[in-house]
C-alpha cells in the first residue's frame, strides 16, 4: 500500500512528508536539486483502534499502516520550465495512490512561481501530464497491436486488449483520466499491467499559509471547484504547521490544537482519506495478547479475512464470530457484549464491514 507525494517544485512535499511520518527529512532550499527519496510507514489514525487498546490493555498493539514516499516521482525546474521525465512517471507507476500537493501560500523567503501563486493551475498542470503520459503509452501499444492484426499474428488476448485500449484512448482524448472510466472486471484484467498513472486514486492537498488557518482563503476557490468537478478529495492544510505539531509530545499537541480551535491535525484526515481512496477497510481482532487492525479490500468475505490472518486459518475455517464495533464500545468489551447477545456467527461468504470485530473459529 504505497502512497506517493507528488507536486511541482517548492510546493511543500517534503514538509508534508515530515508531518505525516513525524520525521525530519532534509528540506531543500529554493532551486536546489536532490536525488534523495524519503520513505516512511505511518499508522492510520482510528479512534476505534485506540478505544480497543484502552479497553483490552493488550501486550501488543498493531494498527493499520500506509507506506508514504516522497521524491520517487520528481519534477525538476529548469531553464526551459518544468520537466516531467521518464523517472517521474516510473515513480508514479510504482505507487498505489497519489497525493498531489499544490502551493497555496506566499512566502517572504520563497519567490512566487511564474504567473503567481495559483493552486488550480498547478494541479491541472500535473494532472494533464499524467493524462498525456497514459495517452502516449496507449498510442504506442495500439500501434503494435494494429501491426500484429494486419499481419494476422494477433492473439485473442491481444484482440481483447486492443478493444479496451481503444476505449481508454477515446476517454483520454476527451481529457478524462482513466480512473473515471468504468471497465468490467474482464476489461480491467486485460490492461492491468499498464498501471495507468491517471487511473490511480488521487487526493489534492492545498498547502496554505499559516495566516490562512483555520478558515480557507479565497486563493483555494478554484482548486475547490476543480476537486468538485473531478470528484476528488481535497484537504486544505498548512504543511509547516502540521510538521511543527507532529514534533510535539501528545499533551503539548492537544493543547496547541485546542488553542487554535482545531479538533485534530489535518494530517490525520489526509491519512484516512488516502486509506479510503485505496478501497481499504479495517476489521479488528481484540484480546489481552493483541489488538490488531487488519487491512482488507472493501467487499472481502469472512473467508478472505481469515486468509488475511493466516492461510491455515482460512483452510480450516468453521465460522466467523462477528461483533459490531459500537456494541463492543457500548458494553465496554468483547465478553460483556457477547454475554448481552451482541456476537453473531457468520459463514464463509459473509462480507466483512468496516470496523467490525472478527474472530475466526477454525479446526486445529
Amino acid at each position: 500500500m504505497k502512497v506517493g507525494i507528488i507536486g511541482l517544485p517548492e510546493s511543500g512535499k517534503t514538509t508534508l512528508f515530515n508531518a505525516l511520518t513525524r520525521s525530519n527529512a532534509a528540506l531543500h532550499t529554493y532551486g536546489a536539486r536532490s536525488q534523495e527519496v524519503n520513505l516512511g510507514t505511518i499508522p492510520v489514525p482510528d479512534e476505534r483502534f485506540d478505544f480497543a487498546v484502552r479497553v483490552c490493555r493488550p501486550k501488543k498493539q498493531v494498527p493499520a499502516t500506509l507506506d508514504i514516499t516522497d521524491g520517487a516521482a520528481r519534477i525538476e525546474a529548469g531553464e526551459r520550465g518544468r520537466s516531467f521525465g521518464a523517472d517521474f512517471f516510473a515513480g508514479v507507476r510504482a505507487m498505489d495512490a497519489l497525493v498531489l500537493v499544490v502551493r497555496a501560500f506566499h512566502s517572504s523567503t520563497l519567490p512566487d512561481p511564474e504567473g503567481g501563486v495559483d493552486p488550480e493551475r498547478d494541479a491541472r498542470t500535473v494532472m494533464e501530464e499524467l493524462l498525456l503520459a497514459d495517452l502516449a503509452v496507449v498510442e504506442a501499444r495500439l500501434e503494435r497491436l494494429a501491426k500484429n492484426r494486419m499481419m494476422k499474428r494477433q492473439t485473442p488476448a491481444e484482440a481483447a486488449e486492443e478493444q479496451v485500449l481503444e476505449q481508454i484512448k477515446a476517454h483520454l482524448d476527451a481529457l478524462r483520466p482513466v480512473r473515471t472510466l468504468k471497465l468490467s472486471p474482464e476489461e480491467e484484467r486485460a490492461v492491468r499491467g499498464f498501471a495507468f498513472v491517471s487511473g490511480k486514486p488521487l487526493i489534492l492537498v492545498a498547502n496554505v499559509g499559516e495566516e490562512d488557518l483555520p478558515a480557507p482563503h479565497t486563493i483555494t476557490d478554484g482548486l475547490r471547484r476543480l476537486a468538485a468537478e473531478q470528484h476528488l478529495p481535497l484537504i486544505e492544510l498548512c504543511a509547516k504547521v502540521e510538521m511543527e505539531v507532529s514534533q510535539m509530545d501528545p499533551a503539548e499537541e492537544r493543547e496547541f490544537l485546542e488553542a487554535m480551535g482545531i479538533s485534530e491535525p489535518a494530517r490525520n484526515r489526509l491519512i484516512r482519506e488516502a486509506y479510503a481512496a485505496l478501497g481499504y477497510i479495517s476489521f479488528f481482532t481484540v484480546g489481552e495478547d493483541e489488538v490488531r487492525a487488519w487491512t482488507i479490500r472493501s467487499g472481502t468475505t469472512a473467508l478472505g479475512a481469515a486468509e488475511k490472518i493466516h492461510t491455515d486459518i482460512a483452510r480450516t475455517f468453521i465460522r466467523a464470530e462477528v461483533m459490531d464495533f459500537e456494541d463492543f464500545r457500548a458494553f465496554g468489551g468483547w465478553d460483556a457484549a457477547r454475554t448481552a447477545g451482541k456476537m453473531r456467527l457468520e459463514g464463509k461468504e459473509y462480507v466483512v464491514k468496516d470496523g467490525e470485530i472478527v474472530h475466526i473459529r477454525h479446526s486445529r
